[in-house]
């Protein structure tokens, strides 16, 4: 299936832009000249944006090049319906997706683009290849690896979608050798070699900090990853929008707009 041509201006419905994430998306594409937010989806039409809201994405009948999904994982179906019928490329940002929705995003991917990613920071994804590269250097020089990530106190699950993201990145490249182990508390016995720690500190508002430590004898190397802010991940899903204009039907990731 062919994608529909790519238009000068990236022309955007944000779901969700009322909240948080889709205010700050609101503000950083108010000064991008490359991009512009046509229609809004929420289920508060409790603010003037500048463009027209809907409470039911179903009724929104203006035209737009991509869209960009970051509220909930809640009725995410119906949104996913949307995109496939209007056959418009989806960035997809909710998070505590079900494996079933999960699947049936996927599925989605088969009849129009469909872009998701586990952390869209831009730096986020240049480090999942760096690990990858460094994993398959270091690690078979018998370096150890281990990964801590810090979360604000409000953060519900543990480990990170990110952290995951970032051990699975590194055990593809060594064809799923290691192990991973997350609570070390209740074995007393030294550290087996095909370990992948993983270990999560919640406290105050910290927005995410990523470590990936390769500690081998004498010497240590640690690449870290710091978001001090929610824009890195606003500024991301919109550098992806851009990328994704005009894209066929398939599955993209962060990976495919670092290229």
């Amino acid at each position: 299936m062919e994608g529909k041509g790519r238009t000068e201006m990236t022309k955007i419905i944000l779901v969700g832009c009322n909240g948080r994430m889709g205010q700050m998306i609101h503000g950083i594409v108010s000064e991008d000249k490359e991009v512009v937010i046509v229609a809004g989806v929420d289920i508060l039409d409790n603010k003037d944006n500048g463009y027209p809201v809907f409470t039911d994405i179903s009724v929104c009948d203006v035209e737009a090049d991509v869209i960009i999904d970051f509220s909930s994982a809640q009725e995410i179906e119906k949104r996913i319906d949307y995109a496939v019928e209007k056959q418009i490329p989806l960035v997809e940002c909710s998070t505590g997706l079900s494996e079933e929705q999960t699947n049936y995003l996927l599925e989605a991917g088969k009849k129009v683009a469909v872009l998701r990613s586990a952390n869209m920071s831009v730096g986020i994804n240049l480090l999942l290849k760096l690990v990858k590269e460094a994993a398959k250097k270091l690690g078979m020089e018998g370096f150890d690896i281990e990964i801590v990530e810090k979360h604000h106190n409000q953060k519900l699950d543990a480990p990170s979608g990110t952290a995951l993201a970032l051990a699975d990145s590194m055990n593809e490249a060594m064809e799923g050798q290691y192990e991973y182990v997350y609570d070390r508390s209740q074995v007393r016995r030294k550290r087996g070699k095909k370990e992948l720690g993983i270990s999560a500190v919640r406290g105050g508002t910290i927005v995410g900090e990523h470590d990936v430590i390769f500690a081998g004898t004498d010497e240590v190397v640690t690449l870290s990853h710091s978001a001090y802010s929610r824009n890195v991940f606003a500024k991301g899903s919109v550098v992806a929008a851009k990328y994704m204009n005009g894209k066929a039907a398939g599955l993209y990731d962060m990976a495919d707009v670092l290229l």
